[in-house]
């Protein structure tokens, strides 16, 4: 199984609805057997992506295409006995969670993953926080 980690931010000119592009994701997602945790805090996209090696590669040369996303970059790529983040089609954070809710809820929800894609969410989170 493969998980890839990525954050990317919005290209100015884009107009992006995060609860469609919510709702896009989880049903390409569970069709795809994808799952993972997406992460957004109105500028940035932090996302996980965990399933089979093609799907999981098929989805994010979808995310590489799309023209809401720019300065794309891999934080982790890797191959994992187990997904990480559950079976959801897709967990998600909005950026109109109160700060402090926001990070509980990444800590409860990246509890599984590995420490160091932990800290990448619990770091991201705590960057909006402070913010």
């Amino acid at each position: 199984m493969r998980q890839l980690v990525y954050i990317s931010s919005i290209h100015p000119q884009a107009s992006v609805d995060p609860t469609a592009i919510l709702a896009i994701s989880r049903r390409n997602n569970a069709r795809a057997c994808v799952t993972g945790l997406l992460f957004f805090d109105g500028k940035r996209f932090l996302q996980a992506l965990e399933g089979d090696e093609s799907q999981v590669e098929a989805t994010f040369a979808r995310i590489m295409t799309d023209e809401r996303h720019r300065a794309v970059v891999v934080l982790s790529d890797r191959l994992i006995e187990q997904r990480e983040f559950g079976d959801w089609a897709m967990a998600y954070n909005a950026p109109a969670d109160a700060a402090d809710a926001a990070l509980d809820r990444v800590v409860a929800l990246t509890a599984g993953a590995s420490p160091s894609v932990r800290a990448t969410f619990e770091s991201f989170a705590k960057v909006r926080r402070a913010a």
